[in-house]
């Protein structure tokens, strides 16, 4: 399987640290939550989180704190298909390809619900034919661009496509959920908007750099399901958010890089690029110490947690996509997502 072409896209609207604190201040919520609560998201928005912006679907900060389950489900319905169909338009003008050559379109998403589903909208906005294969994807969370990924390369691998469109999109806003729980409390702080795509093929581009998908593997663990995930609470997705995360996912990071560089006869020293999702700052830190690699290879993944936050399935389209903008060795790459399940997903690439 072949990377033909990635697109990206975010909300316009792009908040600071201290402004959503000083949103969060002079909202209701303020009054309805505890001192602690107070004091955890001002140790957050105030410290060195990892985080500097991020971008959501709000004309006014105002807004996210409007937290009810029809003003969150209409805030997907009018952002999600715009987002996802604006990332897969850059994903297609990459690729140099038009939308009557994609043979399946996926979509995975997790901070929404909608039925039909968004692979509906984005076939309708962006033209596909009517005989394109469509599926959804669900429940994956932070994890799912690489389930995504790994089904794409199944489609090919049949010989009844040609071209796979791989869409990840999240609008955290319309997942926004407030109480005193720290988790809770700490994600409010975390996530943010935005769509990831990818334009799979079965023959290399004849222009730019190669990105080959080699080979890949998982890890389910439904023994540590409790420790990220989202419960339903009032009509509303709540996201549980543990201490054990930053731990958990380095582990099985490490577990799942050790299986593929064992498969094929490599080590970790010849990785050139760390593709990586992070869910944090302590989730980086966490990373370094496990894969006992420095903060300069987990760079591509810091800034784009600094600039964007994270933004779930798609942060590692953002991740790759600056690499490659970056110029970044060639050679063997590692593209590594984790997320509720608990799960956590690897690939290795070849980069020319």
């Amino acid at each position: 399987m072949h990377f033909s072409g990635l697109g990206t896209a975010t909300p316009t609207t792009r908040y600071t640290k201290a402004e959503c604190l000083t949103a969060f201040q002079a909202s209701d919520w303020f009054g309805r939550l505890d001192a602690r609560s107070h004091l955890i998201a001002r140790t957050v928005l105030q410290r060195d989180n990892g985080i500097e912006t991020r971008h959501l679907a709000l004309d006014s900060l105002a807004e996210s704190f409007a937290i009810d389950p029809d003003t969150l489900a209409r805030r997907f319905l009018a952002h999600a298909p715009a987002l996802a169909t604006r990332a897969a338009e850059r994903a297609l003008g990459t690729a140099a390809l038009s939308a009557e050559q994609i043979d399946a379109v996926i979509v995975s998403t997790c901070t929404g619900y909608l039925c039909p589903g968004l692979t509906g909208y984005v076939i309708e906005r962006l033209g596909l034919r009517a005989d394109v294969q469509a599926y959804d994807l669900v429940g994956h969370g932070c994890a799912a661009a690489l389930p995504n990924l790994q089904l794409a390369s199944t489609l090919l691998a049949s010989e009844r496509c040609e071209h796979v469109l791989s869409v990840c999109v999240e609008v955290s806003s319309a997942a926004m959920y407030l109480d005193n729980d720290p988790g809770v409390l700490v994600s409010a702080c975390l996530f943010g908007d935005g769509a990831g795509a990818a334009v799979l093929s079965r023959s290399p581009r004849t222009t730019g750099r190669q990105v080959e998908w080699l080979d890949g593997a998982s890890l389910i663990v439904p023994t540590e399901r409790d420790a990220l995930m989202f419960e339903q609470r009032g009509g509303m997705l709540r996201n549980i958010l543990t201490r054990a995360v930053p731990t958990l996912a380095a582990e099985y990071a490490a577990r799942v890089l050790l299986t593929v560089l064992e498969r094929t006869d490599l080590t970790a020293d010849d990785i050139a690029a760390w593709i990586m999702h992070a869910g944090g700052r302590d989730v980086l830190l966490a990373m370094e110490q496990r894969l006992d690699l420095d903060a300069n290879d987990l760079r591509y993944s810091a800034a784009m947690l600094r600039e964007y936050g994270n933004l779930s399935s798609a942060f590692v389209f953002f991740v790759l996509e600056a690499a490659l903008a970056d110029d970044a060795p060639g050679g063997h790459w590692w593209l590594s997502s984790f997320g509720a399940g608990f799960s956590c997903y690897g690939a290795l690439l070849q980069v020319q």
